[in-house]
């Protein structure tokens, strides 16, 4: 429960820092959504000066910033400079496919490099360890975009055997195959995400199991009889659970930040696909509305591992 509380602190006082970076950073940006001409050529300086008033941009910083953290407690967003509409309610209907892609993603990633990694570490030298390790090179020195644009080229151009964009090529009628149709369209993104995220894990995993097989317990309990099956189950994995699951909590950020070039390439219309076209329109509010939101989800993510691992090591202690 000590615990607890700890992290909860620790994640509001993250979120205020956070936001307070990110408010001076994009106030800082040299281009506005309100310059002279930007919104349109022929519109005066008074127009522009009454859209400023009007979203509360006449103000001093200081008074901005503490006015939009004030809103944010009562979870208002503010309104998009573009659309007119609630920041909230369009973050709120894109955050569903982000999670989505992102969690089905996390999973494989664990389940794939703990694989690989203790069979790899099994039989070291072998064929299947030297496939392993080049395939993590492979993983981790790769661009997710060359690799986005390369499989696009290959199975949705050449061969047309996997969609080129989007979610759907049906209308939603609830049948089994519009929720088919929705898997087939994930197949590229979240297999583009897991590829590049198991090279750096799989070494990982493969040198600290190496590093466990050579423990004394170990050796004793190949002495006592037991079978390879029960090491894995009794001793290997819960050693290499502890620090899997801390590199997933830190590899997160990387996770959700790299769903910004992935949903703009395959044109799902996920938050980093609006934070995408945000940017380019410089709609302030609602790129500070996914910045919070992909700060306050990776920081629940980071103390969900922090609790995962209190179940599994009730001693551990994040000091």
């Amino acid at each position: 429960m000590k615990l607890f509380i700890k992290k909860v602190l620790y994640l509001i006082v993250m979120l205020f820092i956070i936001s307070l970076i990110s408010f001076l950073a994009i106030n800082a940006a040299p281009n506005s959504f309100f310059a002279s001409g930007e919104l349109n050529p022929n519109i005066t300086e008074e127009s522009i000066a009454q859209l400023k008033a009007i979203y509360g941009l006449d103000k001093p910083l200081y008074m901005q910033f503490f006015s939009w953290v004030l809103a944010i407690l009562q979870l208002d967003f503010g309104i998009s400079f573009a659309s007119g509409s609630m920041v909230k309610d369009e973050i709120i209907s894109r955050i569903p496919i982000t999670l989505t892609i992102n969690i089905i993603s996390m999973v494989l990633i664990f389940i794939i490099s703990l694989y690989l990694g203790i069979k790899a570490a099994l039989s070291k030298n072998s064929f299947f360890d030297r496939f392993t390790g080049q395939l993590s090179l492979l993983s981790f020195s790769m661009p997710s975009f060359y690799l986005a644009l390369l499989l696009v080229l290959v199975f949705a151009i050449n061969f047309e055997v996997l969609p080129i964009a989007g979610l759907h090529s049906m209308s939603d009628d609830g049948s089994f195959a519009y929720y088919l149709d929705f898997a087939w369209h994930l197949i590229l993104p979240i297999f583009i995400i897991v590829f590049g995220g198991i090279g750096s894990l799989t070494l990982y995993i493969r040198s600290l199991t190496i590093e466990i097989l050579k423990s004394d317990y170990i050796f004793f309990a190949k002495a006592r009889g037991l079978s390879d099956k029960q090491i894995l189950r009794h001793y290997i994995l819960p050693n290499l659970y502890p620090p899997v699951i801390t590199l997933l909590g830190l590899s997160l950020p990387g996770i959700i930040g790299g769903s910004v070039i992935l949903e703009t390439i395959f044109s799902i219309d996920g938050m980093g696909l609006l934070f995408f076209k945000s940017a380019l329109s410089h709609d302030y509010p609602v790129i500070m509305g996914i910045l919070i939101i992909g700060a306050f989800l990776t920081l629940i993510g980071n103390m969900i591992a922090d609790l995962v691992l209190l179940k599994l090591n009730p001693n551990y202690d994040n000091n």
